[in-house]
This record gives C-alpha cells, structure tokens and sequence, in this order.
C-alpha cells in the first residue's frame, strides 16, 4: 500500500512506523511544511498508561520516549500565599522537539521517507491508496472538504498563552493569583532536566483589565514573571521563538468533525478532534489514533471497511476524554465558584473538575459526599459512566436541533 501522511506531528510520525512495522512493503511518505527540527510549544505531558500501551506497539520508540522524560507523581496549587500538596497518578513529561526527533528517526530507521518544507494543498495532493491528514486543527486537507466532514468548532471563552521556563518544577504545578482585575493562573510542569511547560490563562475581562490584550511580547512576559514572582522564584519566563509567531494569546477551539473519512482521505489527531488542554491528553490521543489506525488497516484488506473501523472505534473512546475536557474547560471559565474554598477543598475539587455532577452541585456539599463516598467504588463506576453518557445525550439533541 501507498500511503501519503500529510503532516510531520507525533500522530502521523508514529502511524508510518506502526504501518512500517506490520509491513515494510509499504510505502510510506510524511510530508511536513516547516523545516526539520522546527515545531510550536514547549512539553506534553502523557501518562502510566499510554507508555504501557506504546510499548506494546513499539517497544524501541517507546523505550526511547520513556528514557527521554521526567516524571512526576504529585501535584501542588498555590493560591494566593497558601500551597498544598497532593499525590497523584504517576505522569510524565517530554520536550516536544525531543518526541518528534524521537518519532523522526524510528521512521527513518523502518524505511519511512520524510519530506520537510514540502507543504501540502488542494493543487499538489499525493496520489496514493491512503492519504492520511495529520496536519492539525487548521488541517488544509479537511478543510477542502469541511462540509463532508461536517466540522465544527466551538471557540472557548478564556484567554491562554503557552509559553515556558527555566525554572523546573518537581510536581505538576498549579498557581492561582488574585489581581484587580480578577484571577489569573498557570498551570506548570516540567519537560527536561532545564525546561518546564509554564500555560497561562484567564478571563478575557482581565486580560484586558492587566493590559495583556496591547502589551507587546517583553512587556507581557514582564508582567507574568511579576505577578508569580513566588512561583518562579526568580527564573524567567520564554516566549515562543519562531519568527512568525509572537506573544500569542489564544482563545481554545474545540474541533469536531460528524464523519473522519472521505473515499481514501482520514483525519488523525487534532485534525479529527482537540480536546481543551487542562486534561493534558491531546498528544495521548494522536498517538492512540495512529495505533487505532493502523489496527484496522491490519484487520481489513478493503479501504473503506478499514476506516469506518477506525472512525467508530475512536469516536466511542473519546466519549469519556471529550467530556472530561468540557467540564475541565468549564471548571476553570466559572473558577470564582470555587476559588474561595479552604485551598485543600479547592485542589481536591479541581481534581474533580471532569465531573458532570460538580457543576450542579454546590462545591462544599460535592466536596463533602465525594470524600465520603471516596472509597465506594461503585460510585467511581458511576461517575465514569456518567461522562459519556452525558455526551451522548449531547450529541443527540445537537442532531435533533440541527434536524
């Protein structure tokens, strides 16, 4: 089989070696429109779970990944002058220039061909059995086609900024500070032995209120580095460095597409679907696509049985992350609901924050049931149940709406 992945990111990287890997007669080519080495953001993070599943896939990138990453086991939210400490899941982080050389040489190695500054649009599209659209939320392949695909995207109401740091946090960090003009908050974790992730985020009235709406890219950073002064502990903070890009506040858009596929054309990762970057999943979730993927082209000979695998089977996994991110995002959209608990109740609810029940129940009575029903795990059963049966319920009156 031919195959033709628009896009050098981490889902169209690992589909080719999962495709190499099943069959080296395949012929795989990954188009990428900037240079090698040149990418956007600063560290992802992923979890226990994902390295258990990559290594099942690949052992040899997978290994590679793990021995590339730092990890973590706790997380602490500064409020104010007030710290607590929680333990949590054991996660991970990994410089995102690190994964992708990673991913890059594992398909270099299995016979991939990758072809940078080679950008893909309506004119030049590769002729090929599968053409994969790996190429992000501003996907120029589904975007030829968005009326096929039926995407929709749903603009979040809070300003972020993704930027980073020297200074290296040992847990997932959280800080939330109080100005004039309402809260602002990071969210901080570590991708290397020098570098963190440092996001930012707040409320558009004060973003505008702090001058972070006309501040230029020093200025900006200045203010950020003043206002969590005891967070940083001195170290300063980086903006991005690409020549095209500046201090770049962004409001999140949350993608959907009714169908993945079009004759021999499928949407992977963020091109298929984004989820808000609280849950900390979106790299998780390309890579499981790629895996998704390339496990149904293993299991049907015929295209078009293939994907309409790939697409049932991953829109139903999704459900329950889907959902989590839209409460996540709207947990921190309403944070004066909970920003003036005793810090403990704040952290323990903002751990919940993916709960379909928090919204409706007042935080100091969610907070009191769900440490009491803690160790019940029919309740946790529950709970995760809940979230994309929620989502269905979602989707349903979506259709009916639109009907």
């Amino acid at each position: 089989m031919k195959v033709a992945c628009v896009g050098g990111g981490p889902a169209g990287l690992y589909l080719s070696i999962l495709l190499k890997r099943r069959d080296p007669s395949h012929d795989i080519t990954v188009h990428e429109r900037d240079p090698e080495g040149s990418t956007y953001g600063w560290g992802v993070t992923y979890w226990r779970g994902l390295l258990d599943r990559l290594h099942e896939y690949d052992p040899e990138s997978a290994r590679a990944l793990e021995e590339h990453s730092v990890r973590w086991s706790e997380g602490v939210a500064h409020v104010g002058e007030v710290a607590t400490r929680q333990q949590g899941d054991e996660a991970f982080g990994i410089g995102r220039h690190r994964l992708l050389e990673i991913l890059a040489a594992r398909a270099r190695s299995l016979g991939v061909r990758l072809e940078f500054e080679h950008g893909i649009t309506d004119a030049n599209v590769p002729a090929a059995d599968l053409v994969v659209a790996a190429d992000g939320v501003h996907s120029t392949l589904r975007t030829r086609h968005a009326d096929h695909f039926g995407t929709e995207i749903r603009t979040g109401r809070n300003r972020y900024i993704w930027l980073g740091t020297t200074k290296v946090f040992d847990a997932f960090t959280f800080a939330f500070v109080e100005t004039d003009h309402g809260w602002i908050w990071c969210y901080g974790y570590a991708f290397g032995p020098e570098r963190s992730t440092w996001v930012v985020e707040c409320a558009p009235e004060t973003w505008t209120g702090l001058g972070l709406d006309e501040a230029n890219e020093p200025d900006g950073l200045a203010l950020l580095e003043k206002l969590f002064a005891d967070v940083l502990d001195g170290h300063p903070l980086i903006g991005r460095t690409s020549a095209r890009a500046g201090a770049q506040w962004l409001n999140f858009r949350t993608l959907t597409n009714r169908t993945w596929h079009r004759d021999n054309l499928v949407l992977l990762g963020d091109a298929a679907h984004t989820t808000h970057y609280s849950i900390g999943a979106g790299t998780t979730l390309a890579l499981e696509d790629a895996a998704a993927l390339a496990d149904a082209l293993g299991a049907h000979s015929a295209l078009p049985q293939a994907l309409a695998r790939y697409e049932r089977e991953r829109k139903a996994q999704l459900l329950s992350p889907q959902s989590a991110a839209r409460y996540s995002a709207q947990w921190y959209e309403n944070l004066p609901r909970y920003i003036h608990l005793p810090p403990d109740r704040m952290f323990a609810l903002l751990g919940q924050r993916h709960s379909p029940l928090l919204p409706h129940v007042p935080p100091q009575l969610y907070y009191r049931i769900d440490r009491a029903a803690g160790r019940l795990e029919a309740m946790r059963r529950f709970k995760r149940w809940l979230g994309p049966k929620v989502a269905r319920t979602v989707q349903a009156r979506a259709l009916t709406s639109r009907e």
